[in-house]
């Protein structure tokens, strides 16, 4: 595959992978199209799957071995119901699944080690429920632990697995908080690489109150996380951070049978986002990369319910009809722009990725079946 010559980067830059079930599979093409690229990130970090990829990566794991790890794994590796406590303990039982087959599933990845060991460094998101804060270990005062038992903390989604007790805070699952950690992994960094697979794309999940209790918890909780993401990205104010959001959207968290397919997608998205780079990494701040994009309203669709508007002034207003019309039709755009067009009631907002002469309509901004490749 050819692509364009990578310009000069950084000296100092940070790769974060967040969080997103097993979409987060996507991390192990990023990590091939990087090494392809002769990028070698100063410091990883990540959220839940994120940070396992990047724990597996700091302990010195070659992409081929996360690979065959990942195209090996089952449901039965990893999802066993906890009958006993389900039983006997029934609402005070601590989670649904057992926390030992997850733990196996970190123990074969993730180095025995403390983050102080590490060759690189490693910071690992997890939130300490009992205090309600974030706690990122790996970071100084906080690396005297082992690797394992913090990922681990860091992949416990409340209410699937139990917490981990690390050091007196009880911890689980950091995109409780923070799904794509950027903002705590800047430190002493020129630019950085982020890569979102499961935060800020969030396809419709249509007959959610069908799929049960586990179903609607977790679009719930992809529903807070979006939030809370969209924020920190539109207001960031760090260096240069090159985002990279794979198409895996699409995908539900928890799929087994399309992983090389997942795989494939980050290896594609992290070669698209490079190819655009430019010189951006070398900018003193931003989001990059950079797309122009054209905007429209569809007049039959829109309801004049106002609520563009009030997301984004600068771009929207009402007509003398009480229809929603775009100011500026022609933006730039990066990934982390253009959320108010995703809150749309009636997806009234059209966005048509302009590049040179072509024109075509982005598939992020599409309504898809969440539940359509579910395993």
């Amino acid at each position: 595959m050819d692509h364009r010559p990578l310009p000069r980067l950084p000296e100092r830059l940070a790769l974060v992978l967040g969080g997103g079930g097993l979409k987060g599979f996507a991390h192990i093409g990023v990590f091939q199209a990087l090494e392809e690229r002769g990028v070698r990130p100063s410091l990883v970090s990540g959220t839940s799957i994120g940070a396992l990829i990047a724990a597996a990566y700091a302990g010195g794991m070659p992409v081929a071995e996360m690979k065959q790890h990942a195209l090996s794994l089952s449901r039965k590796d990893l999802f066993r119901i906890d009958h006993l406590h389900m039983v006997t303990r029934r609402m005070l039982s601590p989670s649904l699944y057992l926390e030992a087959p997850l733990q196996e599933v970190i123990d074969a990845i993730v180095p025995a080690t403390t983050f102080r060991q590490l060759d690189i460094p490693l910071l690992v998101n997890t939130v300490d429920l009992e205090r309600g804060s974030q706690v990122v270990w790996g970071l100084p005062g906080l690396q005297d632990v082992s690797v394992a038992d913090a990922v681990y903390a860091s992949c416990a989604l409340p209410g699937f697995f139990p917490p981990r007790t690390i050091q007196g805070h009880t911890c689980v699952d950091g995109g409780v908080m923070d799904n794509l950690p950027v903002g705590v992994s800047v430190q002493g960094m020129d630019a950085v690489i982020g890569v979102d697979v499961g935060s800020t794309s969030l396809a419709a999940a249509r007959r959610i109150k069908e799929k049960g209790f586990a179903a609607i918890y977790m679009r719930a909780a992809q529903t807070m996380m979006k939030s809370l993401q969209t924020s920190q990205l539109a207001n960031w104010a760090g260096p240069p951070l090159l985002l990279v959001r794979p198409a895996v959207w699409h995908f539900n968290w928890f799929n087994f049978t399309h992983t090389e397919r997942i795989i494939q997608l980050g290896y594609e998205a992290a070669h698209e986002a490079l190819d655009r780079a430019g010189e951006s990494l070398l900018a003193t701040g931003g989001v990059y990369p950079i797309r122009r994009l054209e905007l429209s309203v569809d007049r039959e669709r829109c309801i004049g319910c106002r609520l563009c508007v009030v997301m984004a002034p600068d771009i929207m207003d009402m007509d003398a009809s009480g229809k929603a019309r775009v100011v500026t039709p022609d933006v730039e755009w990066s990934r982390a722009d253009g959320d108010f067009v995703h809150q749309c009631p009636t997806d009234a907002i059209g966005v048509t990725v302009v590049d040179g002469d072509l024109r075509r309509t982005t598939m992020e901004f599409e309504t898809l079946d969440l539940h359509s490749d579910a395993d």
